[in-house]
Formats: structure tokens, sequence, C-alpha cells
């Protein structure tokens, strides 16, 4: 039998894994949404590229995975209780929101259940409220970016290609398109995908009381991750694919890779700061602003309503269930 902090370190890398595949069920919609929506590839196909380079983008790359690991909460409010609740909180969550078919951020949710963890186990000295100050203002930052980006580079394809024939477009778009999606699936996993390796390095940090782990991760941990995420976007989100990728608006591959390009560059720029944003709140709002191009009633803004909606309630959601279960995990730790 093992010893009471290994079987904690067992179970929170059991649900770090868990956390990888739910985040694969909801965000595979990320990458392969507008792809499938506009039949560039079919489901399977898109399914598989997707996974191949969420995998790629996991295991390149560290800075967000710090970011979670070291900057959410101070070092001694690290616990298995924390952990444990958080990761508790947005499987929970995540997975209720997919099989409704909402697209929501596993990332802002992981957030806010840990910083509500550590509130409830230690105190408000337990956050690093600069760092949670920086997440919350890359949660309205990068939406709005993906929406101008998205506006600002179909406008610009728009002109671009006011001469050619619509069947030219749609031809030599729908091999862009694969590049565009390739682009924002690898993306999605240097981002999205290093929240598992961040966590499980946080929790063997704690349990070997090793700081070094941060300075060159275990590559089992980086495999480990990307396989989770990559397994969870093989089986993909079906619902979410179908919220976004036909839905929203039509979409037709010229804007499909409007959307994705403007998306996926957002996110790899936060990426290479080490800021952990929402690649779902990038991709919609994309697709949205790509949208409104033709005119605004041809996003359906009921619909992108409810998407916001979940969006925002996973804060309170999440940090209500974080600061439940690390209350009642204190009564075992």
């Amino acid at each position: 039998m093992p010893e009471p902090s290994l079987a904690a370190l067992i179970i929170i890398i059991l649900l770090a894994i868990g956390f990888g595949l739910v985040n694969g069920f909801n965000d595979a919609a990320n990458a392969i949404a507008t792809v499938v929506g506009t039949r560039t590839l079919t489901p399977q196909k898109a399914v598989m590229m997707a996974a191949f380079f969420n995998l790629l983008g996991t295991a390149t790359g560290s800075a967000v995975a710090i970011t979670i690991g070291k900057g959410i909460l101070a070092p001694e409010a690290i616990s298995y209780q924390t952990i444990i609740a958080a990761l508790a909180s947005v499987i929970i969550w995540t997975g209720t929101a997919t099989f409704h078919g909402l697209p929501v951020s596993l990332t802002h949710g992981f957030v806010a259940a840990l910083a509500a963890a550590g509130l409830a186990a230690s105190g408000t000295s337990a956050v690093n409220w600069g760092v949670i100050t920086t997440v919350a203002s890359a949660v309205g930052i990068a939406p709005l970016l993906g929406f101008i980006g998205g506006f600002a580079v179909m406008i610009a394809l728009l002109w671009i290609l006011r001469r050619k024939a619509p069947s030219v477009v749609q031809s030599n778009f729908g091999k862009l398109q694969i590049l565009s999606a390739a682009f924002m699936a690898y993306s999605h996993g240097k981002n999205d995908g290093q929240m598992p390796v961040g966590i499980i390095t946080m929790a063997m940090v704690f349990y070997t009381g090793s700081e070094a782990l941060w300075d060159s991760i275990p590559i089992w941990i980086i495999l480990l991750s990307a396989l989770s995420i990559s397994t969870g976007t093989a089986f993909g989100g079906w619902k979410v694919i179908k919220t976004l990728g036909m839905r929203v608006t039509t979409l037709r591959p010229v804007h499909g890779f409007a959307a994705e390009a403007s998306a996926a560059t957002v996110i790899e720029i936060a990426s290479h700061l080490g800021i952990p944003v929402s690649t779902t709140h990038c991709i919609s709002s994309s697709i949205m602003g790509v949208g409104a191009t033709r005119r605004l009633s041809a996003v359906r803004w009921g619909l992108a309503g409810n998407i916001v909606a979940a969006w925002v309630i996973t804060f309170p959601v999440c940090g209500g269930l974080g600061h439940l279960f690390s209350w009642l995990l204190g009564f075992v730790f």
C-alpha cells in the first residue's frame, strides 16, 4: 500500500490526465471546428490532424506550465488539498459544459479553482494577485484581439481577392485552411496543452521538495500530458465542434482560414509571454469577427451570447467548487 503522500501524488497525476482528456474533448473544437464546418476535411481526418499538432505544441515550450505551476499560488499554499480540489472542479464543470455543447475555458476555470482552493486552505496571502490580474486582463484582451484580428484579416482578404473567381478562392483556401487549422492545433497545445504539465510538475515539486524540477521538467511529464490532451482531441467533442463550426455563422474555407490564423497568432504570442489564455475565447471571437464582415446579422448573436455566458460563469462555478472541495479535503489532509 503506498504511503499517503505517494497515494495523493498518484491521484493528482490521474486527475491531471483526466484534465487533459476533457481539455481535448472540449477544446478539440478550437482547432478543427472551422475546418469541419467548411467541409475542408472530414471530421475523422481533422481530429487526427489536431491530435498530432496538439501533441507537438504541448511538447514545445514551458512558459505557460511554469506560470500555472508557480505563479498562481504562493509556495506555502501549494498542497495536495488545493491541487486535487482545483482539478476535480474543472473536470466536473468542463464535462458538464461539453455534454451541453458549450465551449468553455479550462485555463480560466483551473486558475479560478486553484486560487479559490488556496483561499479556503490558507487565506488571501495564498494567492499571487499580480499573476491573477494578468490572467484576468487576458480574459478581455484575448477575445477582443481575436475578434478584431478575424474581422481585419477577413476584410483584407476580401479586398485582395475581390477580382478572383469564387471557385478559385474556394479551391486555394481549402488547402490553406488545412495549414491554418494545423497552426491553431499547435498553438492550442502550446498554451492549453501546457496545463497538465504545470499541474503534474507542481505536484512533483511538492512531493520531492525539489524546485530544480522547474528548470528541467522531466520528459515523461511532458509526454504524458501531451498524450492525454491528444487522446481527448482524438475522441473529439462533437457537440462543441458543431456549435462553433456550424452554428455561430456560415463559414467557407476563406473564413475558416481568417479565423484560425488570427486566433492562433494571438495564442502563440501569449504562449511565448507565458500568459495562459483561453483558446476557446480566441477562436470563438475570431469566428464572430469573420462572420461580422458580411453583416452583423450573419452571426447568431443569441448563440454567441450563450457562449459568452458560459465563459463568464466558468469563474464563479469553478471558484465555488474549488473552495468547497478544498474545505472538504481539509478534513482529509
